[in-house]
């Protein structure tokens, strides 16, 4: 593709921008300081902290997964995002009155005061940052990595080293208010990039009602007959237009979404680090509490901003984005199993005007980099506060900083390591990929937060033993699923029938309600946590003295 002055003049002006609010975050007077770096001084008022969690919510992947679903399956993964508008308000009226009241910097931090010893803080951070690796940076990179290919034909490591170097510079420099600023910026860019290129997409198509319409019939000229059925490959679902679908026999059962999907997310939304650390930076708990609920609204916007212009990709390009036959989609996307996460691409490269391309360019880039420098800030924190702290505990301020910048550096090079392995694991759909593995690993985690901090009985010995109990099942299912690999739609699906019958919605609703059983059981028969960790560390306990 050959990109115009005004293109290029629009990503040139985006990386300006980013880095003046990089650097001028570094003159800020109390960047040196442990709470300055990793908090951002806990001194921002609610509409960063709110655009701060919706960028880093929104990453790459998301341009890439979501509109690669909605290609795929329809407006079904829309669920996702307005679930998030539910889990929102349970960090910010519930979950965060807890951790400001017991003033912890990070969350494994929090595990210490309620529950006494290293073991479990210790193993929440090592399995945090493993979560980062398989669902985060991997598929970020390989999201970015895939729409610089498609967009710009520049070379994969040349293009990802470019990027990771200036978010490097905006984080490892400023911290997280740096964070925070180009998110706010971020933010703009998305929104009104994306608007854009709906309304141009509508245009192109005919309409909301032509859009209906011409979805349904948008099938490949090459198609397969499915052997396990009898139905054809290639065809839209019937239900692309239901968000939550029958509970047997779909890819969204409402039912296993209701009681697993949203257990595993409370997760990332109310115990992940990354999310919370910006909700800590808020100056008040009222601030905080508005910035949960502005995240809230924006996250409707991505149904119409990101999951409808992929299926309006598939009607324009449906022997591309829709392809089912292996080898065109190997052909034009290198990938045998489906092209579906091109879909995002391929409509911003097909429908934009020049200048505006430049701009949605930018919008990806803003994307990435945005998650980037939240995950790699939050990573550094969780590492520095809890791991590195916990083995030296003499370590001064500076040296707690230099070690925060220098993991990220380690955090760098393992994801560059990492970009052949996600390009061999991606699969079909980008974005299912992230919420399975979420389904396998996350639910032990929500439900001991949960338990934690809504029931004083729960004690240390229930805690983790029902997250051991928890990893053990949850490994043991990736391990299965990652073995039996999911069929192509033409071939015979011969897995077994925990794979191939039980959905991952309904597993992580068993992971999360087992999972709790163990941890009441286990505490009811020891002893009852002493009275100085109940202190400002539940709910009920808050506003103790």
């Amino acid at each position: 593709m050959e990109l115009s002055t005004g293109d290029v003049a629009a990503v040139v002006l985006y990386f300006l921008l980013v880095l003046g609010i990089g650097l001028w975050s570094m003159m800020r007077p109390n960047r040196d300081t442990v709470e300055g770096y990793f908090l951002a001084g806990k001194h921002m008022f609610w509409l960063p902290v709110g655009a701060s969690l919706f960028a880093s919510n929104i990453g790459s992947e998301h341009f890439i997964g979501l509109a690669g679903t909605g290609a795929a399956s329809g407006i079904g993964v829309a669920a996702f995002e307005f679930n998030a508008l539910v889990l929102l308000q349970l960090l910010g009226f519930i979950f965060l009155p807890v951790f400001i009241a017991s003033k912890v910097r990070t969350l494994p931090e929090y595990m210490v005061k309620r529950f006494g010893g290293r073991r479990i803080s210790m193993y929440l951070s090592v399995l945090s940052m493993i979560l980062y690796i398989f669902t985060k940076i991997s598929v970020d990179l390989y999201s970015g990595a895939l729409f610089i290919q498609q967009a710009l034909q520049w070379n994969l490591y040349l293009s990802i080293f470019a990027i990771l170097t200036l978010t490097l510079v905006c984080t490892v420099g400023g911290g997280l208010a740096a964070v925070i600023y180009i998110d706010v910026l971020q933010v703009a860019i998305m929104l009104g990039g994306s608007s854009v290129l709906l309304y141009l997409g509508l245009e192109k198509v005919g309409g909301w009602e032509e859009l209906k319409v011409k979805y349904m019939t948008s099938v490949p000229n090459i198609t397969y007959v499915n052997p396990n059925d009898n139905g054809t490959c290639g065809l839209p679902r019937e239900d692309s237009w239901t968000i939550l679908r029958e509970p047997f026999h779909s890819d969204m059962p409402w039912p296993g979404f209701l009681l697993g999907q949203t257990p595993a997310s409370i997760w990332y939304w109310c115990a992940d680090q990354m999310m919370v650390q910006k909700a800590l930076a808020a100056k008040s708990l009222s601030d905080a509490q508005g910035a949960t609920i502005l995240t809230g609204w924006i996250k409707t916007l991505p149904m119409f901003l990101i999951i409808i212009p992929g299926m309006m990709s598939r009607v324009l390009y449906p022997d591309t984005v829709g392809c089912v036959d292996p080898e065109v989609c190997q052909a034009f996307c290198n990938n045998p199993v489906s092209c579906s996460n091109t879909a995002y691409p391929a409509i911003v490269l097909g429908i934009m005007p020049e200048g505006l391309r430049g701009v949605m360019i930018a919008v990806m880039l803003a994307a990435l980099m945005s998650d980037l420098t939240s995950i790699f800030n939050s990573a550094s924190t969780l590492f520095t506060m809890d791991i590195y702290n916990e083995i030296k505990k003499s370590a001064q301020t500076k040296e707690l900083l230099i070690v925060g910048r220098v993991f990220i550096l380690f955090l760098v090079a393992m994801s560059i390591m990492w970009i052949p392995i996600i390009q061999e694991l991606q699969g079909g759909q980008l974005f299912i990929y992230i919420q399975a593995i979420s389904a396998y690993l996350s639910p032990p985690i929500a439900v001991v937060y949960c338990m934690a901090i809504s029931w004083k009985r729960m004690n240390e010995m229930g805690a983790f033993w029902s997250l051991m109990f928890g990893l053990t099942v949850g490994v043991i299912r990736m391990i299965l699923d990652f073995t039996y690999k999911a069929p192509l739609c033409m071939e015979v699906d011969d897995r077994p029938f925990i794979i191939a019958s039980i959905h991952y919605m309904y597993f992580a609703a068993g992971l999360f309600f087992s999972t709790g059983i163990v941890a009441a059981i286990v505490s009811l028969l020891t002893d009852p946590p002493r009275d100085y960790m109940l202190v400002r560390t539940t709910f009920q306990t808050r506003k103790d003295q």
